[in-house]
C-alpha cells in the first residue's frame, strides 16, 4: 500500500469505520487496492511463485499476520480462490486477497472482538491444487475443551469449499485420540460436491444416493488422518484444526492452525448469551426467581426428552448439563448457550434447527460450525444402539409433529382444569405445610406434564424454515419481513386479549368526561378507592373483571418478586392512561396477504398456503402455551409469596418479600428440614448487600468463560461488566431486523416499563409479555434485543404495529422526544431531529 501510495488514504477511510458503515468502508478500500498498480518486482515474485507451484492449477489463499492465533482465529474472514489457471489470474486474485484484509466481515470481527482495526499484514500463499475425491477438517481436540481425549472429523466428497462455506452437510466422526478407534459417526446428507472445472473456478454437482448413504472416508483414510493429526499436534505442541484432502488414496495436508482457545486457561468453554431470555428476566433477578426458573426449565426439558423416548441411560447422561440451561451472573439471567444446542440435537434436522433456533432466540453471533458439530446431548456404547435410538426418536418426533395441534388442545384442556384448582385457593388462609404441599403438587401436575409441548418449538422452527425456503425460492425479491408476517397466528390469538380488553376499557373512559378526568389525574395507587368514592361502580366492576381475567399479568410477570395486578393494580391504570391516547389508526392492513396476492399464484400459492397454515397454527398454539406458562408462574407466585408471609409471621425473615433473596432449595429446605430457618436472616442480609452492588453494574449481552465461570478472571475479561452506559455517538440512522412492516414518523418514547407511550414510537431494550397491553397505544415498536418470534413481536404483528427487533444500540442512540422515522419493512430508523440539539443551538443563538 505504501509503494502504491494508498496507505494514507486507506488509514483515513478506516478511521471512520463503525458496525453500521463497515460495508461501505470495505468497498472503498477494495476500490483503492484493486486500482493500484503492482510494481515490477512483485510481478517477478509472482512469476517465480507460480512456476514453483507447477504453473498449472493453483489455489491462491490469504494468510493474514494476525490470523490463526490461539485466541482469535479469523476463520473465514478473508478470501481464498481455488483452481486459478494462469499467471494473469494469480495477479488479479493476489490483489483480491489483500483487499479481503479489510472485508466487511473482517472489520466486523475486529470491532466485535475489540481488536485494532488496522490489518497487521496479509501474506498470500500459492498452492498446487489437489484434485480431491474427498476433503474435510480434523480437530485434534474438542473445539470447546482442549483437554478432551477425542479427535473430530468432518468429511465430504470433492473440494473442501463445500464444508468451509457450510453449503454441504458433512459426515461427522469422533475418534479416540490415543488409538484412532471410531467412537461415533453420523452420515451427513452430502447432497452436492464441488470439483475443479476445466477453466478457472469449480462446478457443483449432485451426489448419487448410494454415495450419500455411505461415509466418505474408509478405515484406511481414517487411520492416515489419525496418524497425521497426532504428528502435527506433537510438532506444534498444541491441539490443531487441520484442513485435508485425499486424492488417489494419498492424504494431503492443506492447512493447520491452533484450535482457538483462551490462552492460559483450562476447562470447559461456556458461552453465555441473554438473547431473548432478557424478555422474561430483565435486569437484576432475585435468587428465588432464578432458581425456580432453572428448576422449571430443567424439569420441562427432561420431560420433553422422555416424551421423545430417549433411552434411560442417555437420560442419566443428560443430568450432567440439563439442570444448567440457565446461568446467573451479578443477578442477570443468561442462556448457557451450548447446552441449548445440545438440546436441539435430540430431535432430527439438527443443522436446520440450530440455525432456526438462533433466529428464534435472537442470537447475534452463532457458534462456529466446529463447535456446533462437536456438541452431543449424550453418547452410546455401540453404533447399533445409537442408530436404533435415533430411528425411534425420529419416528416419535414425526408422529408428534403430525399430531401437534391435537396434543396442544388436549394439554390445554388438562392445564386449565388443573390451573382452576390452584388459582382459586386463598393460600393465606392455609397452614404453611399445606401451602408447601400445594407447591409440590403444582410441580408434579403442571411442570412434569409440560415437556411434550416443547415439541411445538421444533414444529414452529421446521414450518417457518419451510415457509422461508418456499418464499425465497418462488419470490426471491420478497422483503425480509414476509415470512414473519405471513405466519401471523390470526386474530383469535389469545395473547392479544389483554390489549383488546384494555382498549375496551379506554373506550368506556373516553365516553365519560368526568371518568376521563379521574383516570388522567388520580394517583394510580389510589385509583380503586377514587373510583368507588366517585360512584363509578359499573366501570369499577369492569376493572375488577379485567383483573379477574388477566390479573396474573404484569410487567416482568415471570419475576416472582414483581407483584401482579391482583396484588398491585396501579400499573393497570398507568397503561389505561396511555390507552386514552392510542393512535386512531388500528393498523388492520394485512400486508403479507396483499404481497402474496400480487406475487404468488396457482399451485405454488396453494402449496405455500399449506405450509403457512401449519406455521400460523403452530404460532397460535405457542402463544396459547405461553399464556399457560404465565398462569403457572402466577400460581407459583401466589404460593411462594404466601410462604414468605408465613416465614415473616414466625420471625424467620424481617419482611415477607425477603423470601425472594432465598434460593428455591433453601426455601424448600425450611419445610423439608434440610436447612434451619434461623439461617435465613443472615442469608438475606448478605444477598441484599450483593444486590445493591449488582444494581450498579451494566451487563454484556454475551460473554464466554472457561472452567468455573466465577474464577480465573472469567468475568473480569468479559467486556461490559462494571462499565457505565455509553454516550451517544450521534449517528442519524440505525438498522435492525424487520419484524412487522409499516412506515411511521413520531416522537420516540424510550421506556423501561410499558407506560407513558401516548401514541409515540415505543423504544425498549427488551420487552416481556406484560408489555402487550401497551401496544395499542404505540405508533411503532423498536426493541434492541429479542427476535421476530418473541411474544411481543408476534402480538405487534397481529395488531399491525410496525416493529423492528435486534436494533443494536437503539436505547443508546435514540432518546425520548426525538422525532424519528421508522420503516418496519426495511428495518431502518432515521433520527429526524433531536430536541436536545435544537435547545443547545437556541441557547447558543441567544448567547
Amino acid at each position: 500500500m505504501q509503494e502504491a501510495g494508498i496507505g494514507t488514504a486507506v488509514s483515513a477511510v478506516l478511521r471512520s469505520v463503525t458496525v453500521e458503515n463497515a460495508g461501505t468502508v470495505a468497498e472503498s478500500i477494495r476500490s483503492l487496492i484493486m486500482a493500484a498498480e503492482l510494481p515490477p518486482a512483485l510481478h517477478e515474485a509472482v512469476e517465480v511463485a507460480y512456476a514453483q507451484a507447477g504453473a498449472g492449477r493453483v489455489a491462491v489463499r490469504s494468510s493474514a499476520m494476525d490470523e490463526d492465533g490461539s485466541q482469535h482465529s479469523f476463520a473465514g474472514q478473508f478470501d481464498t480462490y481455488l483452481n486459478v489457471v494462469s499467471e494473469a489470474e494469480v495477479l488479479q486474485r493476489l490483489k483480491e486477497c489483500w483487499a479481503s484484509a479489510f472485508s466487511e466481515r473482517s472489520l466486523h470481527y475486529r470491532l466485535s472482538h475489540s481488536l485494532p482495526i488496522h490489518a497487521t499484514g496479509m501474506a498470500v500463499v500459492v498452492q498446487q491444487m489437489v484434485p480431491a475425491q474427498c476433503s474435510g477438517v480434523l480437530f485434534t481436540a474438542h473445539p470447546s475443551d482442549a483437554t478432551s481425549d477425542a479427535y473430530f472429523v468432518s468429511a465430504i466428497y470433492g473440494l473442501g469449499e463445500g464444508i468451509v462455506s457450510g453449503a454441504v452437510d458433512a459426515d461427522t466422526l469422533t475418534l479416540k485420540a490415543s488409538t484412532g478407534e471410531v467412537i461415533s459417526s453420523e452420515v451427513g446428507a452430502k447432497a452436492e460436491r464441488f470439483d475443479a472445472r476445466s477453466t478457472s473456478g469449480y462446478d457443483v454437482s449432485e451426489v448419487s444416493a448410494s454415495e450419500r448413504a455411505a461415509l466418505a472416508l474408509n478405515g484406511d483414510d481414517l487411520a492416515k488422518l489419525h496418524a497425521a493429526g497426532s504428528r502435527i499436534a506433537d510438532l506444534f505442541g498444541c491441539p490443531q484444526d487441520i484442513e485435508w484432502a485425499i486424492a488417489d488414496g494419498e492424504l494431503w495436508i492443506l492447512q493447520s492452525r491452533p484450535v482457538t482457545t483462551n490462552p492460559g486457561r483450562d476447562g470447559e468453554l461456556r458461552i453465555w448469551d441473554n438473547a431473548n431470555i432478557v424478555e422474561s428476566f430483565s435486569g437484576v433477578t432475585s435468587p428465588l426467581t432464578f432458581t425456580f426458573a432453572a428448576m422449571a426449565y430443567g424439569t420441562v426439558y427432561e420431560s420433553y426428552a422422555r416424551s421423545l423416548r430417549v433411552p434411560r441411560e442417555q437420560l442419566r447422561q443428560m443430568d450432567d448439563w440439563l439442570p444448567s440451561l440457565l446461568g446467573h451472573f451479578h443477578g442477570r439471567v443468561y442462556y448457557n448457550l451450548l447446552n441449548w444446542y445440545r438440546l436441539v440435537r435430540i430431535s432430527p434436522f439438527y443443522r436446520i434447527n440450530r440455525r432456526l433456533l438462533e433466529t428464534a432466540m435472537g442470537v447475534d453471533v452463532p457458534v462456529s460450525d466446529g463447535i456446533a458439530e462437536s456438541l452431543r446431548p449424550y453418547e452410546f456404547r455401540s453404533r447399533w444402539r445409537r442408530r436404533f435410538s435415533r430411528a425411534v426418536i425420529n419416528f416419535t418426533f414425526a408422529w408428534k409433529f403430525l399430531r401437534m395441534a391435537n396434543n396442544v388442545r388436549r394439554f390445554t384442556r388438562y392445564f386449565y382444569r388443573s390451573y382452576a384448582v390452584f388459582d382459586k385457593v386463598d393460600y393465606g388462609s392455609l397452614p404453611a405445610d399445606e401451602t408447601y404441599r400445594r407447591f409440590k403438587d403444582l410441580k408434579r401436575d403442571l411442570l412434569y406434564r409440560w415437556g411434550p409441548m416443547q415439541m411445538l418449538d421444533s414444529t414452529i422452527l421446521l414450518s417457518l424454515g419451510a415457509l422461508h425456503f418456499l418464499g425465497t425460492k418462488w419470490m426471491p425479491e420478497a422483503p425480509e419481513w414476509l415470512t414473519w408476517a405471513a405466519a401471523r397466528p390470526g386474530a383469535a390469538v389469545e395473547s392479544v386479549e389483554p390489549a383488546r380488553a384494555l382498549s375496551a376499557l379506554a373506550v368506556r373512559v373516553r365516553a365519560e368526561p368526568d371518568l376521563t378526568d379521574l383516570v388522567e389525574n388520580a394517583e394510580p395507587n389510589e385509583m380503586m378507592r377514587a373510583l368507588r368514592d366517585a360512584g363509578h361502580d359499573e366501570f369499577l366492576q369492569a376493572v375488577e373483571a379485567y383483573i379477574s381475567d388477566h390479573g396474573y399479568r404484569s410487567p416482568d410477570e415471570l419475576k416472582l418478586e414483581v407483584p401482579d395486578l391482583r396484588e398491585d393494580p396501579a400499573s393497570l391504570f398507568l397503561m389505561l392512561r396511555d390507552a386514552l391516547h392510542s393512535p386512531s389508526d388500528p393498523h388492520t392492513r394485512d400486508t403479507a396477504q396483499e404481497y402474496l396476492d400480487a406475487h404468488l399464484h396457482g399451485i405454488r400459492r396453494a402449496l405455500y398456503e399449506v405450509v403457512r397454515r401449519k406455521a400460523s397454527r403452530s404460532l397460535a398454539d405457542r402463544e396459547r402455551l405461553r399464556f399457560c406458562r404465565t398462569r403457572a408462574f402466577g400460581s407459583a407466585k401466589q404460593i411462594l409469596r404466601a410462604l414468605g408471609r408465613d416465614l415473616h409471621r414466625v420471625g424467620a425473615i424481617e419482611s415477607f418479600d425477603d423470601v425472594f433473596y432465598l434460593r428455591l432449595e433453601e426455601l424448600c429446605g425450611v419445610y423439608e428440614g434440610t436447612i434451619a430457618h434461623t439461617e435465613l436472616k443472615d442469608l438475606v442480609a448478605v444477598r441484599k448487600r450483593i444486590r445493591e452492588r449488582d444494581e450498579l453494574m451494566s451487563a454484556p449481552a454475551r460473554f464466554e468463560t472457561r472452567g468455573g465461570p466465577y474464577f480465573d478472571g472469567n468475568l473480569d475479561e468479559a467486556t461490559g461488566w462494571a462499565s457505565q452506559h455509553a454516550a451517544r455517538t450521534g449517528v442519524r440512522s440505525l438498522r435492525g431486523t424487520p419484524s412487522s412492516p409499516g412506515l411511521v414518523e413520531g416522537r420516540a418514547v424510550v421506556a423501561t416499563r410499558p407506560q407513558d407511550v401516548k401514541g409515540g414510537i415505543l423504544v425498549a431494550y427488551r420487552t416481556d409479555p406484560g408489555w402487550v397491553a401497551a401496544l395499542p397505544n404505540a405508533a411503532g415498536l423498536i426493541i434492541e434485543r429479542g427476535s421476530p418470534l418473541t411474544h411481543v413481536a408476534i402480538v405487534a404483528r397481529e395488531l399491525g404495529v410496525p416493529t423492528i427487533v435486534k436494533m443494536k444500540d437503539a436505547t443508546r442512540e435514540i432518546e425520548t422526544g426525538m422525532l424519528i422515522r421508522m420503516d418496519g419493512a426495511q428495518g431502518t430508523v432515521t433520527i429526524l431531529d433531536d430536541p436536545a440539539e435544537t435547545e443547545c443551538i437556541a441557547e447558543t443563538v441567544v448567547s
